[in-house]
């Protein structure tokens, strides 16, 4: 695991600079995406979460790497830009390592998770295409109850229960969700750039504990991500001490 401090408004105007804002919408994940990619190489810290204080411009990347800091340190040296160097504090990166061995079966552990909970349609349905990406919730309430604005409530289907089978299917295998010790933290509409388009989609921040099925299938996992876009700050499971029930 790896973090590094950043400062929020030197990553602000190197996106500007680098031309990767869309008008009315600056995709922080995006410039995130490209300037560690141009710094550490594609891929070499993904998924990563950018975590930023209320009213602070001071930010911290987390991320995970199969690389060490010293190896990332090394080659942002040799490669970064004056200008990348003033967003990141490579000097400051530090890293903790996680083998699978850290885990076994059976563990219970804490995560806080941000996601962009969606589906792609299997079938062009309600005037979108097959294959289009849509909220997971939004996806259930028009397959199973179009036309019905209460079928959702009646079904004991809420938009928290909804997110949590969807996160606990990609689990499967390797850790079962806590369903009681798990909730719904955040919730909001969020603005991405994707191929020069903007997209509205859904920014879920879940909270909760779940229990190691498979260490090896867990640690890939982690590795991997969760979700889709998990290049652009989503998908990064943080480990927490596990919540009480």
């Amino acid at each position: 695991m790896i973090r590094i401090p950043l400062d929020l408004r030197a990553l602000h105007g190197w996106a500007e600079h680098r031309n990767l804002s869309h008008p009315g919408t600056l995709d922080e994940g995006r410039a995130l995406h490209h300037l560690l990619g141009e710094c550490f190489g594609p891929g070499a810290l993904q998924p990563f979460r950018l975590m930023v204080a209320p009213r602070r411009h001071e930010a911290t990347i987390y991320a995970y790497s199969p690389n060490t800091d010293t190896s990332l340190r090394n080659m942002a040296q040799a490669v970064a830009t004056p200008d990348a160097v003033m967003v990141l504090s490579v000097d400051a990166m530090q890293s903790t390592p996680r083998p699978p061995t850290a885990w076994r079966p059976g563990q219970r552990l804490g995560f806080d998770l941000r996601a962009r909970p969606s589906v792609r349609l299997a079938r062009a349905d309600h005037g979108m295409k097959k294959g289009a990406e849509v909220d997971a919730f939004l996806a259930e309430a028009l397959s199973l109850h179009a036309g019905d604005q209460q079928g959702m409530k009646a079904a004991g289907r809420t938009r928290e229960t909804v997110y949590l089978d969807w996160l606990a299917a990609r689990l499967s295998g390797a850790a079962e969700i806590d369903r009681n010790a798990s909730r719904l933290a955040r919730f909001q509409r969020s603005r991405v750039v994707r191929g020069g388009r903007v997209s509205e989609g859904p920014d879920a921040t879940i909270h909760g504990t779940l229990t190691i099925s498979d260490p090896a299938s867990f640690a890939d996992q982690l590795a991997r991500g969760v979700g889709r876009h998990r290049a652009y700050g989503y998908g990064m499971l943080l480990l927490r001490p596990p919540r009480l029930c």
